[in-house]
């Protein structure tokens, strides 16, 4: 009796899983630029899914042509890059005498750090805090209180931990100082987990505008995350003052779809950059000996 090969479903329904994964994560970005470019008629009326029904780009022409759109972007590139390096450096600094054995007191450092992981800071103190170091209706204030953060200080700690303590020691023989150390080894093979926080880092400076409305005053110095929330506002309260002139305004819902994409676009444009400096700095972690 011939023998029936046996099929392995296991990859198929496996791939098909994360085939539909992907374009439950793809749906929602096709279905705002459908309804970014389409006719205000079909968009109030909800009739938009996945292409768009008479054609219009109004939505896209009104937004580049804001001066302070265009100034908002730069204010959230400026407190994205500034606070990623700023978050890098002080978690960095930080981590890495935490991780070496022979400094005195770490251990009360470290449960310092878990009280904060555990509790957090109000939100007046904080506010009182930073106005009182004058920081105030400044960028600094979107950079600087949240730079550290007491999970990626564990996180590279203990990526800092599992390099070789031979290098270390090969370092200090050849009469490197712990700066030397630091920056010539331990900063070039914790490349990983460093583009790691950076990233997340910057997704979460970028997507950010809860301290811009306690912190910020000045509406040039407003990101772009708060300038679109502002637009969507005033664009719904025109809508409902002026609904008879629907078939030649911007309703909310395309407004809403074309300010959405445009300020998630440049985010998705730089991960792409970032994959590199992942690929290039797991090969240099890999060098363990």
């Amino acid at each position: 009796m011939p023998h029936r090969k046996k099929i392995d479903m296991f990859p198929l329904i496996n791939g098909t899983l994360f085939v539909l994964l992907c374009l439950t994560m793809i749906a929602p970005i096709v279905h705002l630029a459908a309804v970014s470019l389409s006719s205000p008629l079909y968009a109030q009326a909800k009739l938009v899914t996945f292409w768009p029904k008479g054609f219009n780009i109004e939505v896209y022409k009104t937004i580049f042509n804001m001066g302070n759109m265009w100034r908002s972007m730069g204010n959230s590139v400026i407190i994205t890059v500034g606070g990623t390096l700023i978050a890098l450096a002080f978690t960095s600094t930080l981590a890495y005498p935490l991780s070496r054995p022979n400094m005195k007191g770490r251990k009360w450092v470290l449960r310092g750090i878990l009280v904060t992981f555990i509790f957090s800071a109000p939100l007046i103190p904080s506010y009182l805090l930073v106005r009182g170091l004058g920081m105030e209706n400044t960028l600094w204030a979107l950079m600087i209180p949240g730079a550290l953060n007491a999970f990626n200080v564990i996180i590279m700690k203990t990526f800092f931990q599992g390099i070789s303590s031979e290098m270390f020691d090969a370092a200090k023989i050849d009469g490197s100082n712990e700066a030397g150390i630091f920056a010539r080894i331990a900063i070039p093979l914790s490349m990983p987990v460093i583009a790691t926080i950076a990233l997340f880092h910057a997704v979460g400076q970028w997507n950010s505008y809860f301290s811009a409305l306690i912190y910020i005053r000045n509406k040039d110095l407003l990101p772009l995350q708060v300038l679109l929330r502002n637009l969507v506002v005033e664009e719904e309260a025109n809508m409902m003052a002026n609904a008879t002139e629907l078939a030649t305004m911007l309703t909310p819902e395309m407004l809403k779809a074309g300010i959405t994409l445009f300020a998630t676009v440049p985010i998705l444009i730089v991960y792409p950059f970032l994959q590199k400096y992942f690929v290039k700095g797991a090969m240099l972690g890999s060098l363990k000996e």
